[in-house]
């Protein structure tokens, strides 16, 4: 999938644990798991939005976009 989640990155530069975070988000820490770990389908804009309110951030600085690969994709 061409869509690259950072939330790792976030995390690091927060200092904050993945059950920290689920927790301050409202969500649990396996669907936190799913989405940190690109197996979402989807994500709501409010879990989204309660993501970059605890982890200071704009919508960018979770998700990217990658070009797939011509050959691989």
């Amino acid at each position: 999938m061409p869509i690259t989640v950072d939330i790792d990155v976030m995390l690091a530069r927060r200092k904050m644990s993945v059950g920290e975070l689920a927790d301050r988000v409202g969500i649990t820490p396996a669907n936190l798991a799913v989405i940190k770990n690109g197996r979402a389908k989807a994500v709501r804009f409010t879990t989204l939005a309660a993501l970059c309110e605890v982890l200071k951030c704009q919508p960018g600085d979770l998700l990217r976009w990658e070009a797939e690969d011509a050959a691989g994709g």
